[in-house]
């Protein structure tokens, strides 16, 4: 069995039957709310876009439209490789490239190269 529902001319909820209040306004429309703070407040002239629990600001504040969307598509990222500061692309390239033993030869070349300095400014101090 359906139900019928009105909605609400204020806050745009659904109305049941046996709830809300039907106001005809002076030009014979018949306006629908669904409670007296909606119906304070549309008496008052406020503007439902500007209060949060109305489905109008709801859907001005993009909000609650998860569901009937698909899923946002993303652009994939693209990696490009970028040279720094003191290392060209070609040098960057070549660094990736090397095997491992090699990679493992040069770190022991420099670090035999920077004890070398050491010890040459600690026997330059000790004269």
């Amino acid at each position: 069995m359906v139900v019928k529902t009105d909605i609400c001319a204020f806050s745009e909820f659904r109305i049941y039957p046996g709830h809300g209040v039907k106001f005809i306004r002076k030009d014979g429309q018949p306006i629908t709310l669904i409670n007296s703070k909606a119906k304070s407040l549309y008496h008052q002239r406020k503007k439902p876009a500007k209060l949060t629990w109305t489905v109008g600001w709801r859907r001005l504040n993009k909000k609650d439209n998860k569901d009937t969307s698909s899923r946002t598509r993303r652009r994939r990222i693209q990696k490009r490789p970028k040279a720094i500061v003191g290392v060209t692309l070609d040098q960057l390239q070549k660094k990736k490239n090397e095997k491992p033993a090699e990679r493992s030869a040069a770190r022991e070349a420099a670090k035999r190269e920077v004890k070398e300095r050491q010890k040459k400014k600690a026997a330059k101090g000790r004269k």
